[in-house]
């Protein structure tokens, strides 16, 4: 179970990263997996502002006025970003035997678990999200 809020992504990301480096014993692949989700997540948290900045440009050049409220959402969107970033960061320079030590609570997260986890987060992707856009083109 996660608490709501903006960093419900961010702690399950932290219980994959956890499960995942629980079993780098077991299977000697999820030390990549590991690896391979902290490059995709800072990918997608740099795209995202990317995304964010260049929207923020279109609508300031088409309409030629400053909307408070775009640029406040664009401004959260930003700094979410630079939090996630911080928190990959975080992750990056710790070594997997010491990220044990952030784990996000004393519960474990099984298979089952990790399945759902990366289900879900998945399903936050831009192309899980269009996937139907797609289909019927």
């Amino acid at each position: 179970q996660v608490s709501g809020g903006d960093d419900e992504i961010q702690q399950l990301q932290k219980a994959l990263l956890d499960y995942l480096d629980e079993n780098t014993e077991i299977d000697a692949s999820l030390v990549f997996s590991r690896k391979f989700y902290i490059a995709q997540w800072f990918r997608d948290t740099t795209m995202e502002t990317e995304k964010a900045i260049k929207s923020q440009k279109d609508e300031d050049s088409s309409e030629g006025t400053h909307h408070a409220k775009d640029v406040e959402t664009t401004g959260q969107i930003m700094h979410r970003a630079e939090s996630r970033k911080k928190f990959l960061r975080s992750i990056i320079k710790t070594a997997p035997s010491q990220f044990s030590t952030l784990k996000m609570n004393s519960d474990t997260v099984d298979y089952e678990d990790a399945c759902l986890i990366v289900r879900y987060l998945a399903s936050m992707r831009p192309f899980a999200q269009s996937f139907d856009i797609y289909l019927t083109q």
